[in-house]
């Protein structure tokens, strides 16, 4: 087996996606829908990209890093395959959150996507504690 990757980069990686998720649900508590789907589609891009890095893997676009999660970890089954809807539904309601002038994210909306990015980063950290042989508390300090 190769060496794991610095569980240090990781664990820094993970931290942005909590700051990113910390900050999407204080804007959604401020009813600012738009912005809060925006930083809860980075907070899992930001979790994804840190369980590719766990088998070296990097890339330079938000899509071929979605591509890369889907064929490595949700294929092989080792994350449930509804985690391929709900990525692909924080990615388009960032682009409309950030970008569409005639659409706007709802209440409803903004929810659901916190709690679809709760359950991926959930267990996106428990597969890294179970690589790393962690606490899942070690992602979070």
């Amino acid at each position: 087996m190769s060496k794991l990757p610095d569980k240090e980069i990781i664990k820094n990686i993970i931290l942005k996606s909590n700051d990113k998720f910390n900050t999407a649900k204080e804007l959604f508590q401020n009813k600012h829908y738009d912005d809060s789907v925006s930083r809860t589609y980075y907070s899992i891009f930001h979790i994804i990209t840190a369980v590719l890095f766990s088998k070296n893997l990097t890339f330079s676009s938000h899509k071929e890093t979605i591509g890369a999660f889907n064929k490595e970890f949700i294929k092989t089954k080792l994350f449930p395959i509804d985690f391929y809807k709900k990525i692909d539904s924080l990615f388009n309601n960032r682009h409309i959150g950030d970008y569409d002038v005639k659409r706007f994210i709802d209440k409803e909306t903004a929810e659901l996507n916190i709690k679809d990015a709760d359950d991926i980063i959930k267990k996106c950290k428990e597969y890294l504690s179970d690589l790393y042989k962690t606490d899942k508390d070690y992602w979070n300090k």
